[in-house]
C-alpha cells in the first residue's frame, strides 16, 4: 500500500440516494483530485461559488450530522461517511460532485462509499503525502463529562472510543482500532443509529426526512426493531469510530497519534480539532521519507507547519 504519495481516484465514481435528513435525492459523482487539492464539494445545482472545501474551519452546523459550508452560505451536509471512506481507502484529493444539499446517506454505513471507491481504483499523483504527528498530548472535556484526548503513538493512528448510553441495549460499548493494522471491515460497515423515543423529537426539527429501517438501526428500550439485527457485536461504538475518522480528515491531514475519546460526537470533534491545530507547539507535518529517517536515527527533518484556526 502507497503511504508516501498523495492519491485520488482511478476513474469516475457515481451514486444516488436518498438524504437522511432532507429526505431529498441527490446524485454524485466523484472525480479526481490534484496534488494538494484536498477534497472539495461542488454544488452543480448552483452556477456562482459552488465548491466548498472540506476543513474543519467550513463546518457550519454539527448537530446530528456534519455540514460544510462557504463565505456564500452554499452548504452540503452528512459528509462524514463518504470522508471516511476517503480516510479508510486513502483518497487524498478529489472532486465531490452533487446536485443538493445532502450526501445520500446509502446504508447508514460508509460500506457503498468504500466498495465503489476501492473498485474505481487508485491513481497515485505525485507530491508527497504530508501527515500530523503528535508530539503531546492535547485534551479537550465538557462540562458534561465528554472528553477527547490524543497523545503520540509512533507511526499509526488508533482510535479507543467508549460509548455511555442509559438505554440498555446500547449500554457501555468500547473499541479500540488502529487503522494501519487493523481489518476495517466492521468499523466501515457499521451503520447510524438512534433510539425510537427520540425519532418524534428529531423530525420536530426538521432532521430525519428521509431515515428508515433501511437507513438506520432504531433501538427502543427493550429491541433492535431492523428485522436482522446488527451487523457486528460492536456496531454503535463501531460507528462512533468511523464518525471520527471522517471528522478527523477535515484537519486536512492524516493523523499519527491515539485518540481516546468519551462520549464524543461531531461537534464535539470538531471543538478538538480547532484546539489541536491551534497547539503548534504540539505536532508537527512530516512526509513518510521522514518517518523512516526518524525510524532509522530517531532525528526526523519534518518542517512544521503552521496551521491557523
Amino acid at each position: 500500500m502507497n503511504t508516501i504519495y498523495q492519491q485520488t481516484v482511478n476513474k469516475l465514481v457515481s451514486f444516488e440516494g436518498v438524504g437522511l435528513h432532507s429526505g431529498k435525492i441527490s446524485k454524485v459523482k466523484i472525480l479526481q483530485g490534484k496534488d494538494n487539492e484536498g477534497i472539495v464539494f461542488k454544488r452543480v445545482d448552483l452556477k456562482n461559488n459552488n465548491l466548498i472545501k472540506a476543513n474543519f474551519k467550513n463546518v457550519t452546523s454539527a448537530k446530528l450530522c456534519t455540514t460544510l459550508g462557504n463565505s456564500s452560505g452554499h452548504k452540503v451536509s452528512t459528509v462524514e461517511h463518504l470522508l471516511a471512506a476517503f480516510y479508510i481507502v486513502g483518497i487524498d484529493n478529489a472532486i465531490v460532485e452533487i446536485n443538493n444539499e445532502e450526501m445520500p446517506i446509502m446504508d447508514g454505513s460508509s460500506k457503498e462509499f468504500v466498495q465503489l471507491l476501492t473498485s474505481s481504483g487508485i491513481k497515485v499523483l505525485n507530491k508527497k503525502r504530508k501527515y500530523l504527528k503528535i508530539l503531546n498530548k492535547i485534551e479537550l472535556e465538557d462540562e458534561k463529562g465528554k472528553n477527547i484526548s490524543i497523545e503520540p503513538n509512533n507511526f499509526s493512528f488508533e482510535v479507543d472510543f467508549k460509548l455511555n448510553y442509559e438505554n440498555k441495549i446500547i449500554g457501555n460499548q468500547q473499541n479500540k482500532i488502529n487503522f494501519l493494522d487493523d481489518n476495517l471491515e466492521q468499523v466501515y460497515s457499521s451503520r447510524t443509529f438512534c433510539l425510537f423515543q427520540d425519532i418524534e423529537k428529531i423530525k420536530k426539527c426538521g432532521f430525519a426526512k428521509g431515515g428508515s429501517l433501511d437507513n438506520a438501526i432504531v433501538v427502543d428500550q427493550k429491541k433492535i426493531l431492523n428485522k436482522d439485527g446488527l451487523r457486528n457485536k460492536k456496531e454503535f461504538v463501531n460507528h462512533k469510530i468511523l464518525d471520527l475518522a471522517g471528522d478527523f480528515l477535515l484537519s486536512g491531514y492524516r493523523i499519527f497519534g491515539k485518540v481516546n475519546c468519551f462520549k464524543g460526537g461531531h461537534l464535539f470533534s470538531n471543538k478538538f480539532l480547532k484546539k489541536m491545530l491551534k497547539s503548534e507547539e504540539s505536532y508537527v507535518l512530516i512526509e513518510m521519507t521522514d518517518i523512516e529517517s526518524t525510524k532509522k536515527s530517531d532525528t526526523s527533518q519534518s518542517i512544521k507547519i503552521a496551521v491557523n484556526a
